[in-house]
């Protein structure tokens, strides 16, 4: 078991109205999963946890939190990897800031009895700055992972196996590779994504960084809320059209298929773990920079005592909005047809406190970065009537998200 002797994890509250920019103190090398300011940020590594240890190494830190709400105390972070039963750890940082939907904020150091949470803050914060738009690379070569045609052609093999019976929906997904001439600014590229994508969680942990619309399960207490996403089209930039285009995507029977299968994993996975579950009658659709999304709000209450947030994220992840249905077909599928690693993306990132909170999101519309180079993956659900070039046009404004974060000369 990993070895959390001798250390203290200190909160203290922050004068909501001095409370630091969470994209300053995560910069390029830390921790953030935030939206519209309310969230986390973090910077320095006290511990490396596997998964499996997270629920017995949190509560074993000694704690000194006047606060005590969720998110306060030591808080793991994780990008988890989409295969279900990959080897992951989530990592505890050295310093927190967290800051709640009702104005209060807080900050959280963790190490020896010495650290003063206050003084970590500002050093922090002293030795980081605002990334200037000038900073980075001046010239880029993005390269498809495999032609899009024969990406067509397993969209066209997959489809033809849901008419035939074999499963319901399988997602595909499709990487592309960014070179640039200098290393990439993770803080840039965050900054750019907070601009344009206000409404999503962004997220940082080990270099895989991006702006994600869909939460996959959050917990606080004995309640739980998942907000599915399923059914996808492009935006064309006219308001006019775009109006048009939501009121299609309502309309569709393919899309509400797609995205009904989604819920109803959602809703059956979370009823075994409550009290009840209940969902809205019809979806809504989510409208982002670049596409729009079918989406409907689950809530309910946990059954006593409450599962903590990782296991309800063992058991929704992954769900078919990301993977398909039944999932261990759409995995078989995936592994033939996909011809990629998907890594982290479409796995789960967020975070997790001592007493089973969180929140963790779908981790899509991402990257991951490294030095002068950065790996983008994107994908579309497919059910039987899926049409293969417009499956290839949805995935390419999938992409848009990050290459325009990215790939600014």
């Amino acid at each position: 078991m990993t070895d959390a002797a001798g250390l203290i994890a200190r909160t203290r509250p922050l004068d909501p109205a001095a409370v630091p920019d969470l994209l300053a103190v995560a910069g390029d090398d830390g921790v953030l999963f935030a939206r519209s300011g309310t969230g986390f940020a973090g910077h320095g590594v006290a511990l490396r946890v596997p998964r499996s240890e997270v629920s017995s190494v949190l509560p074993a830190i000694e704690l000194d939190d006047p606060v005590a709400r969720p998110g306060t105390g030591p808080v793991a972070f994780g990008a988890l990897p989409f295969l279900p039963d990959a080897a992951a750890e989530l990592l505890v940082p050295e310093l927190v800031v967290g800051t709640g939907a009702d104005g209060a904020a807080w900050v959280t150091a963790v190490g020896g009895p010495g650290v003063d949470p206050l003084a970590a803050l500002a050093h922090r914060l002293a030795s980081t700055r605002r990334p200037s738009p000038a900073d980075g690379p001046s010239s880029f070569t993005v390269t498809a992972a495999r032609p899009p045609v024969d990406w067509q052609d397993a969209v066209a093999t997959a489809t033809a196996r849901i008419r035939a019976g074999e499963l319901d929906k399988v997602v595909l997904a499709r990487e592309v590779t960014v070179t640039a001439d200098a290393p990439i600014s993770i803080a840039l590229v965050l900054l750019r994504l907070s601009q344009h994508y206000p409404g999503c969680f962004l997220y940082l942990v080990d270099g895989y960084c991006g702006a994600t619309p869909e939460l996959l399960v959050g917990r606080r207490g004995d309640v739980v809320r998942a907000q599915p996403m399923a059914g996808t089209k492009p935006r064309r930039g006219d308001p006019d059209a775009d109006a048009l285009l939501a009121a299609e995507l309502l309309a569709s029977a393919t899309y509400r298929h797609e995205h009904q299968v989604t819920i109803d994993a959602v809703h059956d996975t979370l009823l075994a773990f409550s009290s009840y579950v209940d969902y809205e009658p019809e979806p809504s659709v989510v409208p982002l920079a670049n596409v729009v999304h079918l989406a409907t709000q689950v809530e309910g209450r946990l059954s006593h005592p409450p599962a903590s947030i990782l296991e309800l994220v063992g058991a929704l992840h992954p769900t078919p909005a990301v993977c398909g249905r039944p999932r261990s077909a759409a995995l078989a599928v995936i592994a033939e047809l996909e011809e990629l690693d998907r890594g982290r993306y479409a796995g789960a990132v967020g975070w997790v406190d001592a007493a089973g909170n969180g929140d963790w999101a779908v981790a899509i519309r991402g990257a991951e970065i490294a030095g002068d180079t950065a790996r983008i993956i994107a994908g579309n659900g497919m059910v039987g009537d899926s049409d293969p070039p417009t499956e290839l046009i949805e995935t390419r404004a999938k992409l848009q998200a990050m290459l325009s974060a990215i790939v600014r000369p």
